[in-house]
C-alpha cells in the first residue's frame, strides 16, 4: 500500500546530504517589489496626477472602490511591469507592491480587491462617444492628454536648451481584428494603424493613431505646429530642427518650417534627375573603390527643385557611394546653410544619427506593447497607445533621473523591467508598517539602492 503523500509538500531529492523540499508557505511574496521605483519616479514628475487631470470621471461618488488616480496608476505601472492585457489584472489586484504604490493595503468596501479587475479598468479604456452608457463613464481630454507629453520634456529641462531636434517617423501597428479604420497599407503588406511619433533625443512628446490609408506625412503639420507652439511658449528662443526620412519630405511641411523659423533635414528620394545632378561623384566614388576595394563616399551640395510639387528651389545633399554590392546613392534635403553645416558632416553626423530614434520606436511596441490595440473603436485604441507611451516616459524617466552614469543609463526599457523592477520580496503587513523584504542576493541590489536615493527627495 502506497504511503500518504502531502500535495502541498514537493520533494527533490538529496544535495550534500539534505533534503530539498518546496512547499507554498513561503507567505505573502510579490514579484514585482523593484517597482516602487516607478512609485517614487512618478512622485518625482508628477506624471499620474497631470494625468488624472485631462480625464472625468461621471461614476457615482458614493459608489466608487477604485478612484480614477488609482485606475491610472495601475494600468501605467502594469504596463511598465510587463502586463499588456486587461485580464492580467484580474491577478494583480491582489498584488501588495502595487496596493503599496496605489496608496491603499485594504480595500474600503467589503468583498473588494485592494485594486481594480479587469471589468473596472475597461470603464477606464472603453472611451465613450458622447454618452457613455451605464459602465462607461470615464472619458477624456485629448487635447490634454496630448499637452502632458510636452510638458513633461519641457519640466526636463531647468535651462532653456539652444537647439532641439524634433524627430519624426511612422511605423505600422499591425491588426488582426475588424476595428475601427482598419485598411490594408501596401508598403508594410498588412492591414494595421499607421501611427505618427515624435521624439526629441528619448523623450517621447507625440503618439498619434492614424489610419493607414494615408500618406506618411499625413497630419505632421498639425503635429509639429502645436509641438512647436507649446515649447516655444517656453522657450522662445529656442532653435528647432525637424528630422524625418523622404516620406516626409513634402512641400507643405518644408513650406511651414520656412515660414515658422524651423529648420528642417528630410531623405529625399531617389530619381532620375537627382541621380544625373550626382552622376560625375558616383562615377568618382567608383573609381575610388576599384583603386582601394574599400567602401568610398563622395558629396555634392547643389540647390534643387521638383517640376511640379515644391514651392521652390531648396539645398540637396547628395551622397555618391560605392559598395562591394554597387552604387548607393542617398539624398537629403535641408534649409540648414552650408557655412554650419557642410555636406558631409550633415549627412554623417547629423541625419545617420536618426537610427537612434528608430531604436525608440521600438521599444514601444516590443518592451510597452504599444501595439496592443485591439479593441472596436479607433479612440480608445489612442488611449490605449497613450498608456503604454506614457509607461515609456515613465522608464525614460527612470534613465535619465536615476540612472546617469550607470551601465543601465542607455538600456532598454525591457532590459529595466527585468533588472530592476521584477524582483521577488516578501512583504509583510503589519498594524504599524508595510515591510518588503528582498532577496538579499539580489544581483542589483547596489544599482536599485542608488536609483532610489535618486530619486529621494532631500530634506532638511
Amino acid at each position: 500500500m502506497p504511503t500518504q503523500c502531502n500535495v502541498d509538500k514537493f520533494a527533490f531529492g538529496r544535495v550534500a546530504g539534505r533534503r530539498v523540499e518546496a512547499a507554498f508557505d513561503g507567505g505573502v511574496i510579490t514579484s514585482d517589489a523593484g517597482a516602487l521605483l516607478l512609485g517614487r519616479l512618478d512622485q518625482a514628475i508628477g506624471l499620474i496626477e497631470r494625468l488624472s487631470s485631462c480625464l472625468t470621471d461621471g461614476r457615482d461618488p458614493d459608489l466608487i472602490e477604485h478612484a480614477l488616480p488609482t485606475l491610472l496608476r495601475q494600468r501605467v505601472i502594469g504596463i511598465a511591469l510587463g502586463y499588456e492585457d486587461l485580464n492580467d489584472h484580474d491577478r494583480l489586484r491582489f498584488d501588495p507592491v502595487l496596493a503599496v504604490l496605489a496608496g491603499k493595503l485594504e480595500a474600503e468596501r467589503k468583498g473588494c480587491a485592494p485594486l481594480a479587475g479587469k471589468s473596472t479598468l475597461n470603464r477606464l479604456e472603453h472611451a465613450p462617444v458622447g454618452e457613455g452608457g451605464r459602465y462607461h463613464k470615464i472619458s477624456h481630454d485629448a487635447t490634454a492628454i496630448e499637452a502632458v507629453f510636452v510638458d513633461l520634456f519641457r519640466d526636463a529641462h531647468p535651462n532653456p536648451p539652444e537647439e532641439i531636434v524634433l524627430d519624426l517617423d511612422s511605423t505600422d501597428d499591425p491588426l488582426h481584428g475588424h476595428q475601427e479604420s482598419r485598411f490594408f497599407q501596401g508598403y508594410y503588406d498588412n492591414y494595421c494603424y499607421l501611427p505618427l511619433y515624435i521624439f526629441c533625443g528619448r523623450h517621447l512628446l507625440a503618439a498619434k493613431l492614424r489610419p493607414a490609408n494615408i500618406d506618411a506625412s499625413a497630419g505632421a503639420v498639425e503635429e509639429v505646429e502645436r509641438l512647436v507652439t507649446r515649447i516655444r511658449s517656453r522657450w522662445p528662443e529656442v532653435r528647432i530642427v525637424l528630422q524625418a526620412d523622404s516620406g516626409f519630405a513634402r512641400d507643405v511641411l518644408m513650406s511651414w518650417c520656412e515660414a515658422n523659423r524651423v529648420e528642417f533635414l528630410f531623405g529625399l528620394a531617389k530619381n532620375p534627375r537627382l541621380l544625373a545632378a550626382v552622376e560625375a561623384e558616383l562615377q568618382d566614388a567608383q573609381q575610388r573603390f576599384e583603386a582601394t576595394h574599400q567602401a568610398a563616399r563622395v558629396f555634392k551640395d547643389f540647390t534643387y527643385q521638383t517640376r511640379d510639387s515644391w514651392s521652390r528651389a531648396r539645398r540637396v545633399i547628395g551622397k555618391a557611394e560605392h559598395l562591394p554590392g554597387g552604387a548607393n546613392p542617398r539624398f537629403v534635403v535641408t534649409s540648414l546653410c552650408p557655412e554650419r553645416w557642410a555636406a558631409r558632416a550633415l549627412y554623417e553626423e547629423f541625419y545617420c544619427g536618426r537610427g537612434e530614434m528608430e531604436n525608440r520606436i521600438k521599444e514601444c511596441p516590443l518592451d510597452l506593447f504599444a501595439d496592443r490595440t485591439s479593441t472596436a473603436t479607433l479612440k480608445a485604441n489612442q488611449l490605449r497607445l497613450w498608456f503604454a507611451s506614457f509607461a515609456y516616459v515613465l522608464l525614460d524617466s527612470l534613465r535619465r533621473l536615476a540612472l546617469g552614469g550607470t551601465h543601465l543609463a542607455r538600456a532598454t526599457c525591457g532590459s529595466l523591467r527585468l533588472k530592476l523592477l521584477k524582483l521577488g520580496a516578501l512583504v509583510k503587513i503589519s498594524v504599524r508598517r508595510a515591510k518588503i523584504a528582498f532577496a538579499s542576493v539580489c544581483p542589483d541590489r547596489d544599482l536599485w539602492a542608488r536609483a532610489c536615493a535618486r530619486l529621494t527627495p532631500a530634506t532638511g
